[in-house]
C-alpha cells in the first residue's frame, strides 16, 4: 500500500480493515504515533485515551477474523469534542468547573459508535463550554490551527478541526450552535457538516443553548461524513429536540453529480460585509463557476439581511446559556474563564421581551430560507469570511469577532456543510458553505462530493503534519 495510513479515508480504511490488508490496532498505533509527534504543536487533544484505544482495536480485529461485521465505522479511530459524555472518561467541556468530572453513561453519540465498535481515541480541545474561547486561562492549551500554529482554528470544535486536519482522525464530532462546527472546519480546510436540527441525538452533550444545538462530525472527506452520518442519526424520545424522521441514505447521491440542480447564492450577504477578504468572494464565486462547468444552474438570490440571523441567533444562544449556567455563573463565578464570564453575561441582561421577539424572529427567517429553497435545491454562500486569526491579532481582555456567516443555518436548523474552496496567500484555508432543504443531507452531501472531486483539495496536508508525521 503506498498511501499512507492517516490519509486513508473511512471507506478506504474500512476496506483494507475488512480484506485483511490492515488490522484496526495498525490503524490506531499509527494514530498514536501521529498524536505523539504532533499533537504536542496543537494541543488538540485534552484527554487521549490509548490503553482503552488498543483495546478496542484488539476486539475489532477479533469480530473481523470471526466475520462480524457491526457497521463502516468498526475498527477506525476516531475523535469527540470534550462536551460529550463519556462512561469512566472524563469530560470537562475545556472548564475548571469540570476538570474532574467523570461521567457514568455515555451520549447516545458516543454509544452508537461503541456499538460499531468504533475505536475512541480520545477527547478534544474546545472552547470553555463550547462558548468562551480560545482563552489562555482554561485548565488546558486552546488548540491551534494545523496549517499555521500561531493562527486559531475556529471555535469551539477547534480541537476537531485541528485533529482532522492534521491527519490525527479521518472524523471527529463537533456541536454547532452559532457556526462551531463549520467555523473550525473553514479555519482548518476540512468538511464540517451540521445536521438539520433535530437529526442527531444531543442526550448526554453538555448544552448550550436547547433550541439551537446541533451535532455533527468534521471530517477530511464528504464521503467520511456522510458515513457518520449513517451512525449517529435517528430519533431519540429523550431528547425533546429529536425529530422523529426516517433517517435518509446519506450515500444516496454521492457519485451522482449536480447536473440539472438550481443552486442559488445570496452573494449580497458576503461581498459587502465588513471584514470579508478578496480571495474569499474570488474563491466562492470560483466555486459556483466549477459548479456551473458541473452542470448546475447558478442564480443570485436575495435573503432577509445576514445580520437580522446574526442577532436573532445570538439572543437566543445568550439567554439559554445563561439559563442552563445560572446557579454556577452565581455562585462560582470566578472559575469561569474571563471570555465565558463576558459572553454569559450578556444572557443575563436579556429581557423577556427580548427572547420573546427572537422567537418570533426566528420562524419569520426560517419561512424566508425555506421559501428560496423551493425553488433551489441548494444555496452556496460564505462560511468564514477569510483566513483564520492570528492569535496575536486577539485582545486579552475581550472576546473575539470571528468573522463567519454560520448563524442563519442554526436559527433556520437547515443541513449546512462547510468545504474547502482553496487558500489564502498566506497559505491558509478559504471556504463556503453548502445549505439544502430540511433533512435533504444527501443533495448536501452529493454536491460536496461533486466539487470535492472536481477541485481534489483534500489531497493537500498542512505542510508540517507532513513533515512531523510518524
Amino acid at each position: 500500500m503506498t498511501k499512507p495510513l492517516h490519509d486513508c479515508s473511512i471507506a478506504e480504511a474500512g476496506a483494507l480493515l475488512r480484506n485483511g490488508t490492515i488490522t484496526s490496532t495498525a490503524l490506531t498505533e499509527h494514530a498514536l504515533d501521529r498524536i505523539k509527534t504532533i499533537d504536542p504543536l496543537i494541543s488538540s487533544f485534552i484527554t487521549l485515551t490509548a490503553e482503552q484505544a488498543l483495546a478496542d482495536a484488539a476486539t475489532a480485529d477479533a469480530d473481523f477474523a470471526k466475520g462480524v461485521d457491526r457497521g463502516p465505522m468498526q475498527g477506525i479511530p476516531h475523535a469527540l469534542k470534550d462536551i460529550y459524555a463519556t462512561a469512566g472518561i472524563r469530560t470537562t467541556c475545556h472548564s475548571k468547573l469540570l476538570v474532574d468530572n467523570v461521567p457514568t453513561e455515555d451520549s447516545v453519540v458516543a454509544a452508537k459508535f461503541k456499538a460499531q465498535g468504533a475505536v475512541l481515541l480520545g477527547k478534544l480541545a474546545t472552547h470553555e463550554f463550547a462558548l468562551g474561547g480560545p482563552s489562555f486561562d482554561l485548565p488546558f492549551p486552546p488548540a491551534r490551527n494545523p496549517w499555521n500554529p500561531d493562527h486559531i482554528p475556529g471555535g469551539s470544535s477547534s480541537g476537531s478541526g485541528a485533529a482532522v486536519a492534521a491527519g490525527l482522525v479521518r472524523m471527529a464530532m463537533g456541536s454547532d450552535t452559532g457556526g462551531s462546527i463549520r467555523g473550525p472546519a473553514g479555519y482548518c480546510g476540512t468538511i464540517g457538516l451540521k445536521p438539520t436540527y433535530g437529526l442527531v441525538s444531543r442526550r448526554g452533550v453538555f448544552p448550550l443553548s436547547y433550541t439551537l444545538d446541533h451535532c455533527g462530525p468534521l471530517s477530511w472527506t464528504v464521503e467520511d461524513s456522510a458515513i457518520a452520518m449513517e451512525v449517529i442519526a435517528g430519533f431519540d424520545p429523550k431528547d425533546p429536540g429529536s425529530a422523529d424522521v426516517p433517517v435518509p441514505d446519506f450515500r444516496s447521491k454521492l457519485g451522482a453529480g449536480v447536473q440539472g440542480l438550481r443552486i442559488g447564492v445570496p452573494r449580497q450577504w458576503f461581498v459587502k460585509t465588513d471584514g470579508v477578504s478578496a480571495e474569499t468572494i474570488a474563491a466562492i464565486d470560483d466555486a459556483a463557476q466549477t459548479l456551473a462547468k458541473l452542470g448546475a444552474t447558478i442564480e443570485e438570490i436575495e435573503l432577509p439581511d445576514f445580520e437580522l440571523f446574526n442577532a436573532c441567533g445570538r439572543v437566543i444562544m445568550f439567554s439559554e446559556a445563561f439559563a442552563i449556567h445560572e446557579k454556577d455563573f452565581q455562585s462560582r463565578p470566578l472559575d469561569y474563564g474571563l471570555f465565558t464570564y463576558l459572553r454569559m453575561s450578556m444572557g443575563a441582561f436579556t429581557t423577556a421581551t427580548d427572547l420573546t421577539q427572537a422567537m418570533r424572529l426566528r420562524r419569520e427567517l426560517a419561512l424566508a430560507v425555506n421559501a428560496k429553497l423551493k425553488d433551489c435545491d441548494a444555496l452556496i454562500t460564505a462560511s468564514t469570511l477569510g483566513p483564520a486569526t492570528a492569535f496575536a491579532e486577539i485582545d486579552p481582555n475581550r472576546p473575539p469577532n470571528l468573522l463567519v456567516q454560520t448563524m442563519p443555518f442554526d436559527v433556520t436548523g437547515n443541513p449546512a456543510m462547510s468545504i474547502p474552496t482553496g487558500f489564502s496567500k498566506s497559505g491558509l484555508p478559504l471556504s463556503m458553505q453548502i445549505v439544502g432543504r430540511a433533512f435533504d443531507e444527501p443533495t448536501v452531501l452529493g454536491i460536496g462530493a461533486a466539487y470535492e472531486a472536481a477541485t481534489n483539495l483534500h489531497l493537500r496536508r498542512p505542510s508540517f503534519a507532513v513533515a512531523k508525521a510518524a
